[in-house]
């Protein structure tokens, strides 16, 4: 039986700051139309952040009964380890996309954004066949696009839609630095993994690539998402406030272009999650800054 400190680290928390950064990112764009939300901010944050947990879960379930980590490197998985039997963990990723569901429900109820039901039910099919399912698409180097648009796109637009009604460019700029920096943290983490997954077969974008490459890649999706924002400097001259947090971008970079130990890259997942919450709020603060003068 796993503990409550396996479980924890087994919903892997280091991914957390994914989940919420694009809320905060989506609510700064609804707030740049004066139409912010903060009881639809926290209802599109517990959708988010359970979904983010149960596709952690999920991950570690399809994984764990594949094979694929029981040579890993990297924090502790549930099914791999054999702390957790491969049906508690599916029973727990199942809890989390309820969860979701009911909060997303709730979401669309009050914001009247009907549609958005699609989107929630796409959001858990991506979310279960990453890595589940006879063909799982994570297996065939998919997961990436997966990633851009969910915690991207969907993400950061259905936040600002669910509470303004309508999009601007601070929407759309900030829901593609998103989803840039939630693919740079699935890179670091696949690059991590290559030679393991290749020896299970399990084709990531990363594999594809090639290590040098795809570590190439993941500094390419961090400078991206950073230049992006020169396009809202002429509307808003406070969002040179994002590039305060290129520093850290700018060493997790070096990390990986120039660290060949694999277990140093470990470190960057949390640090690529730090940026991602550290950006978000430096948007939210250039938006807050542009409306206060």
């Amino acid at each position: 039986m796993a503990t409550a400190a396996q479980w924890i680290e087994g919903a892997r928390l280091r991914t957390l700051p994914m989940a919420l950064a694009p809320i905060i990112a989506g609510t700064a764009a609804a707030q740049s139309t004066w139409g912010a939300n903060l009881g639809m901010a926290f209802l599109a944050f517990l959708v988010a952040l359970f979904l983010q947990v149960g596709v952690n879960y999920a991950n570690d379930y399809s994984d764990g009964i594949k094979g694929t980590d029981d040579n890993r490197v990297g924090p502790l998985r549930l099914v791999g380890s054999k702390a957790a039997t491969p049906k508690q963990v599916l029973y727990a990723a199942l809890g989390c996309f309820a969860a979701a569901a009911i909060a997303g429900l709730a979401l669309i109820v009050l914001s009247r954004q009907w549609w958005f039901i699609v989107i929630g039910i796409s959001a858990v099919f991506a979310a279960w066949g990453y890595t589940g399912g006879k063909r799982p698409y994570g297996y065939r180097g998919w997961g990436d696009v997966a990633v851009f648009i969910y915690f991207g796109l969907v993400a950061v637009l259905g936040t600002t839609i669910t509470q303004a009604g309508r999009l601007n460019i601070d929407a759309w700029i900030a829901a593609i630095a998103t989803g840039l920096f939630a693919c740079a943290l699935l890179m670091v983490n696949n690059i991590r993994d290559i030679p393991g997954d290749r020896e299970v077969g399990k084709r990531t974008l990363a594999v594809r690539l090639g290590d040098h490459r795809a570590r190439v890649v993941f500094a390419a999706e961090l400078g991206l998402a950073f230049a992006l924002h020169l396009f809202l400097v002429p509307f808003n001259g406070f969002m040179l406030l994002v590039f305060l947090s290129v520093p850290m971008a700018v060493m997790a970079a070096r990390t990986v272009l120039f660290t060949q130990e694999r277990k140093a890259l470990i470190p960057v997942l949390k640090e690529c999650g730090i940026l991602n919450l550290i950006w978000s709020l430096l948007f939210l603060l250039a938006v807050l800054a542009r409306q206060w003068v």
